[in-house]
């Protein structure tokens, strides 16, 4: 383990006992000691690179004090293009910024589009008087305008400001403004949530000495086998899940133990949204909580959901809502599949600017495209069995498939990338494209049409998950 990893760990390992303490505070001592703890967090392990992430917290701040009818997308474009040169600063003659600099960096840019358009229709809102206005149904909007201080509170608060889970700027309000936070649930489904970690851990710790990454990059490694060269990469993406899986869940263990994201059952929350409909618990009845706000992964449904796209769904929850809510819906394209491609593309971006992130982001509107084809070319003819075999088959493929694009997105590098799907054929890509010829022959040559973003609300994809379920919910 690394002196960087060893301190990622520290930080959230003693974010969970310092959570609970938390509990106990008064809104604005919450607020100020929340806002204390995270900058000595960032000015801690970032040092001079702090100014970075303070750079782009007034820089929104302006924005939203300036320019409130396109608040929203002024900040998009402002974090972004700040992000780009937070990442070329050594062309500047600047010191490189440290890794925690840009974990910080990336959580911050999305919290900032967020406030951002959260203020922007508050203040649409207030100028049309309609008090049901909202850019999409089911997200609350803010009960009023942050000030400086409360911008500054959100960016630097000490809950996931580095590992995540990403939350609203009305969240972290609720949070603060929590009646009674001793009363809510918190030991119990922090230990629920904390369970699997060190499985996950020594899960990490004894594959990944076994299977080192770096013999991938190795030329002994292009003499294995071509089974052995296949089966390695299945091998990387285990490795890489048991880390996110353990740092995510060791993540939201922070968040509930000091309440955040705690909401009931009935307010209906989903990850990075909070709650989708109004509620009002009943006095006289028990309520129950959850902390589905600040879910950022479904370790099980990530490993055993069927379809890529719903393998989307189940990781990095937080930010996938993000991107379907604030990127996907604004895309310069109509089609389906090239609006997946874009929100890919600044999923990408977002993550850096290495060759792989792309390379990896971009094959998952293939992938989709591909499995779209099958299902209504192939599975829509099948009985039940049939289309059990079927499930089975397309299970395996996009297990395999999400093992092909992790390598890009480990490897980084464009050469090392390449030179490894060269190795296998690029036999993902081989096969999506087979997959969408043969869907086509088998229906004539007929397109499926906008049938992708269908199925997407059909069975509540992560495009728009949130407004189908309201919907269904109110008829």
């Amino acid at each position: 383990m690394s002196p960087d990893e060893l301190v990622y760990l520290g930080v959230l390992a003693a974010s969970i006992p310092i959570g609970f303490l938390f509990r106990y505070l008064s809104p604005p001592v919450k607020q100020g000691a929340a806002l204390v703890l995270g900058l000595s967090i960032t000015i801690a392990t970032c040092q001079v690179h702090t100014i970075h992430s303070l750079l782009t917290v007034i820089g929104t701040w302006i924005i939203i004090k300036t320019c409130r009818r396109s608040a929203s997308a002024l900040s998009l474009g402002w974090t972004f293009l700040y992000l780009l040169f937070f990442r070329l600063v050594t062309w500047f003659g600047l010191p490189p910024p440290t890794p925690f600099a840009n974990a910080i960096q990336l959580l911050l840019s999305l919290k900032m589009v967020s406030l951002a358009n959260d203020v922007q229709n508050f203040h649409l809102e207030k100028k049309e008087d309609v008090s049901s206005f909202s850019e999409s149904p089911g997200v609350r909007g803010l009960s009023q305008e942050p000030c400086l201080y409360d911008v500054i509170s959100y960016s630097y608060c000490y809950v996931g400001i580095m590992t995540g889970p990403f939350f609203r700027f009305q969240t972290y309000v609720d949070w603060l403004k929590q009646p009674n936070p001793l009363s809510l649930p918190g030991k119990t489904p922090c230990l629920q949530r904390l369970k699997w970690v060190p499985v996950f851990g020594a899960l990490f710790f004894a594959v990944n000495s076994v299977f080192p990454l770096a013999y991938v990059r190795d030329d002994e490694f292009l003499d294995r086998h071509f089974l052995f060269r296949l089966a390695y990469m299945t091998v990387v993406f285990f490795v890489f899940r048991m880390r996110f899986y353990a740092a995510w869940c060791g993540a939201e263990a922070g968040c509930i133990s000091a309440g955040l994201g705690c909401y009931p059952e009935e307010a209906l929350s989903k990850p990075g949204a909070g709650p989708t409909v109004s509620y009002s618990p009943d006095p006289n009845s028990p309520v129950l909580y959850d902390f589905k706000t600040i879910q950022n992964i479904d370790c099980y449904n990530t490993d055993f959901c069927v379809k890529v796209r719903h393998g989307l769904r189940y990781w990095n929850m937080t930010v996938q809502w993000w991107l379907h809510h604030y990127i996907y819906p604004k895309s310069p394209f109509k089609a389906y599949t090239l609006r997946a491609g874009w929100t890919m593309f600044i999923s990408a971006y977002w993550h850096g600017l290495h060759a792989g992130y792309y390379l990896s982001f971009l094959t998952i509107p293939l992938c989709i495209a591909a499995e779209s084809a099958m299902e209504s070319s192939v599975r829509a003819r099948l009985g039940p069995r049939g289309q059990n075999i079927f499930d089975w088959v397309h299970w395996f493929l996009k297990m395999r498939a999400y093992d092909y694009m992790c390598m890009g997105f480990v490897l980084l590098k464009f050469s090392d990338t390449i030179n490894y799907w060269t190795s296998i054929y690029f036999i993902i890509h081989i096969i999506a494209i087979c997959c969408i010829v043969f869907g086509r022959v088998m229906k004539g040559g007929k397109r499926d049409g906008r049938r992708g973003e269908r199925e997407e609300k059909k069975d509540g994809g992560t495009v728009s998950e949130i407004q189908e379920e309201v919907r269904e919910k109110k008829d």
